[in-house]
């Protein structure tokens, strides 16, 4: 889980890097092609979903009685 935890993150870090040179009006992805883009935008999704779900038992700030406190105490 910790390869899958990994892969999501950098998936994770491409979407947010694409939208913020998007808004500077250049999509990285978009030049991949349709096909491939759209597969990209699936898997950063699914990235995003998956690290919501599983973000309470990774975070440590979020954790019962991790440093930050947060949503887990």
């Amino acid at each position: 889980m910790k390869a899958l935890h990994k892969v999501a993150f950098v998936l994770l870090v491409i979407g947010g890097l694409n939208w913020l040179l998007t808004a500077f009006g250049w999509n990285v992805v978009a030049y991949l092609g349709d096909t491939l883009a759209t597969v990209v935008y699936v898997l950063v999704g699914l990235s995003a979903i998956y690290l919501v779900a599983t973000h309470g038992k990774d975070c440590r700030w979020c954790m019962k009685g991790g440093m930050g406190g947060g949503m887990g105490t």
